[in-house]
């Protein structure tokens, strides 16, 4: 059985990432199961560049295959942010509640109707002396005016899908999975990871 490092601390992430990898040949570790306390930096402005870098660099610390990915929200009304510093947006060390509260005081003035935005995911696995893979998944949808919804995490319960007429936050998480951008781009790397298990 392959083990697989998912590199997050989010317990979310992690949790959902087990769903979404269900199935496969694989044994998945968090970085905290791994005693790895060091931070990958994520310096850069794309999500693809973000991922990359956080898979190779928790790859070689563990030697193990290792799946990291960096996503976050667009909104069209401001310019394309938060983007790769969604998990920041408000503060280094701000809650959920505090991220949204902050991303729907920045949108108090903008209609119902031109708060477009896209949840973006970028998936990248690494291994020691092979060649980095990236997958991408966007879900898009607008951003609601309140938050709704106990399930999910981060601005789950603020971005409203029109098709199911609900937040992603108020949607079963089996049907989040198969819609949300991480379980979009988590199908492709599914893929992936088959390949290197040989299934």
């Amino acid at each position: 059985m392959l083990r697989v490092l998912l590199a997050t601390t989010n317990k979310g992430k992690a949790a959902e990432y087990r769903d979404l990898l269900k199935g496969l040949d694989i044994e998945t570790v968090t970085l905290d199961q791994a005693g790895i306390s060091r931070e990958a930096e994520e310096n850069y402005t794309t999500f693809e560049e973000n991922a990359r870098a956080k898979a190779e660099f928790y790859a070689a610390l563990s030697g193990l295959l290792t799946l990291a990915d960096d996503s976050g929200l667009e909104v069209d009304a401001l310019g394309g942010e938060p983007g790769v510093r969604s998990s920041r947006y408000a503060g280094d060390n701000a809650a959920d509640a505090e991220r949204v509260s902050f991303l729907l005081n920045k949108l108090r003035d903008i209609p119902q109707d031109m708060r477009q935005a896209r949840f973006k995911c970028v998936i990248a696995i690494a291994q020691p002396g092979k060649l980095t893979q990236t997958t991408e998944g966007i879900c898009v949808g607008r951003i609601a005016l309140e938050p709704k919804g106990d399930n999910g995490f981060g601005y789950d319960p603020i971005f409203f899908l029109p098709e199911y007429n609900k937040t992603v936050a108020e949607l079963p998480p089996d049907v989040k999975n198969l819609i949300s951008h991480r379980g979009r781009a988590a199908e492709k790397a599914r893929r992936l990871l088959a390949g290197r298990t040989g299934a």
